[in-house]
């Protein structure tokens, strides 16, 4: 059972006898009550060799009484709590934490340089990136069979295959809330038929490639930053290059190749799941078959849109791949460059995927497509 700490004196009145558990719980004002006896007990010892259990609290609570006294050398203690007791004896001797001063305003000034460099070397890395893949792709060019297809297929399936249930449920309900939102906005102007088009329009155009892109900027992206960068603190890819191995013929290129071949199929199947979605609102809620609603497609839509969404494939492949492989590849040795590097790979390639499909918006526009 736990004793509340005291003390006593023995008859001589020379050594102050402790008693009880000293810990933050049990001491209450022991500490004090010691300190005011020792003050009028000159050269008297402070036995701590009866005391039940004792932590820094207590210890603490202790020293405090001897060094207010001038009794710090005269403490009898068992091994370990001698030990606490000059634990904590040099903690109390440590120099206070220093007080941070407050930057001036003009240190912003300093950062803001500091940030501004900061964009120019990750331009240059990533100059020397694309470099690396580029060389990388033309020795893969000149000799296919330094292609390692088993580690090709095996990421397409991981990276892609595996995707299409969740690319396919994605686009589902975006084509269906496409088509509930131009279905009511249309019906105040008696034209809601129209929802056909809008639907077929929006799906093979720009849903269907960006809804891919930004899942597998999430997906994908993190997930080679992720592999990379562990084998990048692992040291594996250091043993790499020191076996005569181009971690980018190795890592690289064979994620940005399952990219690429497997993106445009999942832009297809994000295609077929859209204009899906939109089927079943304009069958539930416009009252239309299925054969108006393919036919107002194929007579009003067209297959330029799909072929202009499609085109937008390849590039997204290659800029998520690409972002994902250089910040696996720029991770430190330790879990918070990891956890930075693969935050970074994802929202770099989230934002690349949509600067992308303006800057495609913008060029069909004025090629009139």
């Amino acid at each position: 059972m736990p004793q509340a700490a005291d003390f006593h004196f023995d008859p001589a009145g020379e050594v102050a006898v402790l008693t009880g558990d000293w810990t933050a719980v049990e001491i209450g004002q022991a500490s004090d009550r010691l300190a005011q006896a020792l003050a009028g007990a000159k050269g008297a010892t402070i036995d701590l060799r009866n005391v039940g259990r004792c932590d820094t609290s207590g210890a603490f609570g202790v020293l405090r009484a001897a060094q207010q006294n001038g009794h710090q050398d005269k403490i009898l203690a068992s091994p370990e709590v001698e030990r606490l007791l000059k634990m904590v004896s040099t903690a109390i001797q440590a120099e206070p934490t220093p007080h941070t001063r407050r930057r001036p305003f003009y240190d912003q000034f300093d950062r803001i340089g500091h940030g501004v460099v900061d964009v120019g070397l990750a331009v240059v890395d990533g100059l020397v990136f694309n470099g690396h893949l580029l060389t990388a792709v033309g020795r893969a060019i000149t000799n296919p069979r330094r292609i390692r297809w088993a580690a090709v297929f095996a990421l397409a399936e991981r990276a892609g295959l595996d995707a299409i249930p969740i690319v396919a449920t994605t686009t589902f309900f975006i084509g269906a809330v496409v088509g509930l939102l131009g279905a009511n906005l249309l019906r105040q102007f008696g034209a809601q038929v129209f929802a056909v088009e809008l639907i077929g329009i929006s799906v093979l155009r720009e849903f269907n490639v960006l809804i891919t892109a930004l899942l597998l900027a999430g997906r994908s992206a993190s997930s080679f930053a992720a592999e990379i960068g562990s084998m990048k603190m692992n040291q594996e890819i250091d043993a790499m290059q020191v076996l005569g191995i181009d971690p980018f013929d190795a890592l690289v290129f064979p994620r940005f190749l399952a990219l690429l071949l497997t993106i445009p199929l999942l832009v297809f199947v994000a295609t077929l799941a859209g204009l899906a979605g939109g089927l079943v609102v304009a069958v539930t809620a416009l009252d239309l078959n299925a054969t108006v609603f393919f036919q107002r497609l194929v007579d009003n839509v067209g297959i330029t849109h799909f072929w202009v969404g499609m085109s937008k494939a390849p590039v997204m492949a290659v800029v998520i791949a690409g972002i994902g492989c250089r910040q696996g590849l720029d991770v430190g040795g330790d879990v918070e460059s990891l956890g930075r590097h693969v935050t970074s790979a994802v929202v770099q390639a989230i934002f690349s995927a949509i600067l992308i499909d303006a800057v495609f918006a913008l060029i069909y526009m004025k090629l009139n497509v």
